[in-house]
């Protein structure tokens, strides 16, 4: 439960609850709220009910009271770059429109050299971080991921490396013969700074074997996180929404990860991913609608409440209901990404990247104070009213097989 300072902040800005009263009163979540207003735990069951009240409006206004709890007035992006050294998977889940098999001419494979020469071009457009994932290779040796690494960090030191999901580094330990635990420290010892939250989807057994048969099961996936947390590490975490999973499952997803926060506190921010349904083996009748995406990084933002930090991830959203989302509970953007291949393939139509610039416009359109962020959510720079980031120095024009590559979120 909330002490010192988030005492102080739901003293600070708790009375503004009293502007949407006669709104909750009318939608039933004056118990919630009151629980809310006491800095008290919800349960799955009160989750549920946060999911299931038809009035968005009161839910936005309480996820946005929790909210300016945590960060006051900031909303915050970072300036990154995504990357992936290959599509080539031996996995075949039904929503992934990624991966690829050898026998497939549209596959791809980088070679470290190819991965530094892409991180050049981007360190010097300013990049502070590298997100970077792929699928599980059937044939690179563990000292490939290793080397890439090493290889990366040795460009500048200060450059923040976020790599791998849960079940690549589940693969990198079979590959390497190895404790999990082994495998992290070996990485973390090359340079990896941080986990990606990526492969959560939904972690309800149920829902798993449908739309992911044969990848790690849920406790695998917290498993991996928990042993990267004790080892000093820290990571975010996701949840794939909008495909064949209920409210029930959402908001048992969400408690396990609240779980595992009480545990070890090593998770940074929450990023829920909208499902895009185009261009994969699993369709969906009705996919995620703006509304759907609003109600959800609502819940998250109040039942959640370990987290600081939920992101509205444009990718998936487009930057105008990301906009508005910053308004239902989300305090973050993501990043600049420069290129984003995953969500597009599957259907998503938003730009592949996004200016710093059009970043901090964005936030400040929405109402809010825009805060250059790291990968640890650690702000850089908070941006004066009227400021906006000078251009980006020009990056030299990438080989064909360097724009080849495919990156992911």
């Amino acid at each position: 439960m909330p002490t010192g300072g988030a005492c102080f902040a739901r003293r600070r800005f708790w009375p503004s609850f009293a502007a949407v009263n006669f709104v909750l009163q009318r939608c039933g979540l004056r118990d919630l709220a009151d629980k809310l207003a006491a800095g008290e735990r919800l349960t799955e069951t009160e989750g549920l009910r946060l999911f299931q009240t038809r009035d968005l409006n009161a839910l936005g206004a309480l996820a946005d009271l929790a909210r300016r709890r945590k960060v006051g007035d900031r909303a915050s992006y970072i300036v990154n770059r995504y990357l992936n050294y290959s599509n080539y998977c031996i996995l075949s889940c039904q929503f992934c429109a990624f991966s690829r098999k050898k026998r497939d001419n549209d596959g791809f494979q980088l070679t470290v050299e190819e991965m530094v020469a892409k991180a050049r071009e981007a360190l010097a457009l300013g990049i502070t971080e590298l997100h970077i994932v792929g699928g599980l290779h059937p044939s690179l040796p563990f000292g490939h991921y290793v080397d890439f690494v090493r290889a990366l960090k040795a460009l500048d030191p200060r450059l923040q490396l976020k790599c791998f999901t849960a079940i690549e580094i589940l693969h990198l330990a079979w590959l390497a013969k190895k404790p999990v635990a082994d495998t992290l420290a070996e990485l973390k010892a090359a340079g990896l700074d941080s986990l990606t939250g990526g492969g959560a989807e939904i972690f309800r057994p149920e829902v798993r074997r449908q739309i992911a048969r044969g990848k790690e099961s849920a406790e695998e996936y917290l498993d991996v996180h928990r042993t990267w947390h004790r080892l000093g590490g820290r990571s975010t975490c996701t949840m794939l929404y909008g495909h064949v999973e209920s409210p029930e499952d959402r908001v048992h997803h969400l408690g396990l990860l609240r779980g595992l926060q009480d545990e070890t506190r090593g998770f940074t921010g929450f990023i829920p991913l909208a499902y895009q349904p185009e261009n994969n083996g699993l369709p969906v009748e009705h996919p995620p609608s703006g509304y759907d995406s609003l109600r959800t990084i609502a819940v998250s933002r109040l039942f959640l409440d370990n987290f600081d930090h939920v992101t509205a991830y444009w990718v998936g959203l487009g930057t105008k209901l990301a906009q508005v989302a910053l308004s239902y509970g989300a305090d973050d953007l993501h990043g600049t990404i420069l290129e984003e291949h995953i969500f597009h393939m599957a259907g998503a139509t938003s730009p592949q990247g996004r200016t710093e610039a059009e970043l901090v416009k964005a936030i400040r359109e929405a109402g809010f104070t825009p805060v250059q962020r790291d990968t640890f959510y650690q702000p850089l720079k908070v941006w004066a009213p009227g400021e906006l980031p000078g251009k980006p120095a020009p990056a030299r024009r990438p080989s064909p097989a360097l724009e080849r590559n495919l990156v992911t979120a």
